[in-house]
């Protein structure tokens, strides 16, 4: 018996109402005839009754559910296949609309091309000649202002020109004063060198033979003493003859106090005798310029800024050989007279 509701509670789920009612005859024949089963079972067998039963109302309300539901969705479906349907014929409705456009819209351009090229046509053939007249007009006008443009630069040129020829004249008017004023400071500047050779001359006019020369050279009036006039060989002392001639030099030069006053030493080739006084010819000619310096400036009122010392040693010789003539000419000290030439350099 017990077997019997087993197997019936493992096919419940797929029971439908009809199916109900043959079950509760099984289940009452079955209960007849187990009268002699015991009351614990009969409510074990009555309990899985009642479950079964609830179960079936849920599947049957389930069942009723996805039913209407199935509907609802057909319902959709159908609904969707017609909208479907509606915008397939649409679209091809709008496709002949859309080629129908496009070839009165081809139509509608070859016409707009015909009356184009007409109309081009009759405005060239009107229009050829005022554009020949109004090239030819516009070619005129160019030429005309690339003349007024050069006529115009001619002119500033010319204005230019003029302008540069009257600053030039300008400018070469004041330098023909400054050249006339140049030559007259010149003039006098070679007056005065003249002027001061001959007193010089005069002054000296007894040691002309004693080995003295004045001569002028490149504006300058050059006294020059041989070495016999002044100094012994080797010495810086100045000789007696010498001091006489050196003191009356000095007057000439007290005298006149816009000449400035160089004293170049000179020596030969032959080097001096090494000492602590004396080194080479350097030292030789400084230190014979440097006494003669002294005797100009004893006893007299010539400022010393006037004068200065200075030694050539050999390198500046007036006789390159080495004979013995030569070497004596070289031994020599001059002494530079120079007008001052502050005027002429302002």
């Amino acid at each position: 018996m017990i077997s019997i509701f087993v197997t019936l509670n493992a096919i419940k789920p797929s029971f439908d109402m009809n199916n109900s009612v043959k079950f509760l005859c099984i289940l009452g024949a079955s209960f007849l005839m187990s009268s002699c089963v015991s009351m614990k079972q009969f409510k074990d067998l009555q309990g899985q009754y009642d479950t079964c039963t609830s179960e079936n109302s849920r599947l049957k309300m389930e069942n009723e559910q996805l039913t209407v539901n199935n509907k609802e969705y057909a319902s959709k479906v159908d609904n969707l296949q017609k909208s479907i349907q509606s915008l397939v014929a649409d679209t091809l409705a709008r496709h002949e609309k859309i080629d129908e456009l496009e070839q009165q819209l081809d139509k509608l351009t070859r016409d707009y091309s015909t009356l184009s090229e007409t109309q081009d046509a009759i405005i060239k053939g009107s229009s050829r000649e005022t554009s020949r007249l109004l090239k030819q007009l516009q070619n005129t006008e160019d030429e005309l202002q690339k003349k007024e443009d050069a006529l115009k630069t001619i002119e500033n040129n010319l204005k230019t020109e003029r302008a540069n020829l009257d600053q030039l004249k300008a400018e070469l008017e004041q330098r023909n004063a400054r050249t006339l004023e140049l030559e007259k400071i010149l003039a006098r500047k070679d007056s005065a060198v003249n002027s001061i050779r001959q007193k010089v001359a005069s002054a000296l006019l007894g040691f002309e033979n004693e080995g003295l020369s004045v001569k002028i050279l490149n504006g300058k009036v050059y006294v020059s003493l041989e070495e016999k006039l002044l100094f012994k060989s080797g010495s810086i002392t100045v000789e007696p003859k010498g001091i006489n001639a050196l003191k009356k030099l000095a007057k000439v030069l007290e005298q006149n106090p816009d000449i400035n006053i160089t004293i170049e030493g000179h020596t030969d080739t032959d080097p001096v005798i090494p000492s602590a006084a004396m080194k080479d010819n350097w030292d030789l000619s400084v230190k014979r310029a440097t006494s003669i310096v002294r005797i100009l400036l004893d006893g007299t009122h010539i400022d010393p800024k006037r004068l200065i010392a200075s030694g050539r040693g050999e390198f500046m010789p007036v006789d390159p050989g080495k004979t013995p003539e030569a070497k004596q000419k070289n031994r020599r000290t001059e002494i530079i007279l120079t007008p001052k030439l502050d005027e002429l350099f302002n």
